[in-house]
C-alpha cells in the first residue's frame, strides 16, 4: 500500500484530503506543521508528500530540500496559494514534481495521484531483488543464496526480509513489524514469533560473518546490509 504524508496547516483541508485519499485505499498520515513532518519523515519513508509551502513554523521549500537527499524516491507535490512563476521554479528546483495552486479540485488531485502511482508502478523492475555480492534475495521467485550457496527461507522470513530491504537503515519498531507481518501464512504473529524469526534469519544470512540486522534495544531492528543494486 502506498504511503502519503499530508503537510498542511489548514486543519479542515488536511482532514478533507486525508479522508478522500484514505477512501482511495492509500495509507495516509497528516502533519499540521514542519516540525511534526520532519519527525514523521525521520521515522519512516513515504511514497508521496503533499506539502504546503507556507507553514506556521517554516516553509515547504526547506522541508522538501531535507526530504529529497535522504529519500530520493519520495514524490513531492506542493500545495500553495502562491502562483508566481518564480515560486513554481523554486519548487521544482527543490525537487517537487508538481505545483498545485489553491483552491483546487480534490477530485482532480485524486485522479492525478492515481495516475502518478500507476505510472511509477509501470516503471518498476519486473522483479524485486536484493544483491550485495554476498547475499542474494529474489522476492518474486522466493529464492535466495549466500556466497553462491542456496538458502532455504520460509514465506515469513521472505516477508520480513522484504520489509527490511525496502526500508534500509531505518529503525523498524517491533510494533510496526508485528502489524505488517500479521496473519502471514494464516498464523498469528506475536512477540515470541517475531523474536524467533529474527534469530532464525540471522542464523542463515549472517553465517560466516557479516551483520545484516542490528538490534536497537527497546525499540526494534535496523537493516544494515549493503544497498540493493
Amino acid at each position: 500500500m502506498k504511503r502519503i504524508l499530508i503537510v498542511e496547516d489548514d486543519a479542515l483541508l488536511n482532514k478533507t484530503l486525508a479522508f478522500n485519499l484514505i477512501s482511495d485505499g492509500w495509507e495516509v498520515t497528516s502533519a499540521l506543521n514542519a516540525r511534526t513532518a520532519e519527525d514523521l519523515l525521520a521515522r519512516r519513508s513515504y511514497d508521496l508528500v503533499l506539502l504546503d509551502i507556507d507553514l506556521p513554523d517554516g516553509n515547504g521549500y526547506d522541508l522538501c530540500a531535507l526530504v529529497k537527499p535522504a529519500r530520493p524516491d519520495t514524490v513531492v507535490i506542493f500545495l500553495t496559494a502562491d502562483d508566481q512563476e518564480s515560486d513554481q521554479i523554486r519548487g521544482y528546483e527543490a525537487g517537487a514534481v508538481d505545483y498545485i495552486t489553491k483552491p483546487f479540485s480534490i477530485g482532480a488531485l485524486q485522479r492525478k495521484i492515481r495516475a502518478m502511482f500507476a505510472m511509477l508502478e509501470r516503471r518498476r523492475p519486473a522483479k524485486d531483488l536484493y544483491d550485495d555480492g554476498r547475499l542474494f534475495l529474489d522476492f518474486s521467485e522466493q529464492s535466495a543464496s549466500l556466497d553462491g550457496r542456496p538458502l532455504a527461507l520460509s514465506p515469513m522470513e521472505y516477508k520480513m526480509l522484504y520489509l527490511f530491504c525496502q526500508n534500509p537503515h531505518q529503525v523498524l519498531t517491533r510494533q510496526r513489524l508485528l502489524e505488517r507481518l500479521w496473519d502471514v501464512d494464516e498464523k498469528f504473529v506475536d512477540e515470541h514469533t517475531l523474536t524467533t524469526t529474527i534469530s532464525r534469519i540471522r542464523g542463515k544470512i549472517e553465517a560466516g560473518g557479516g551483520t545484516y540486522i542490528k538490534t536497537i534495544y527497546g525499540i526494534g531492528y535496523q537493516w544494515t546490509g549493503g544497498e540493493r543494486r
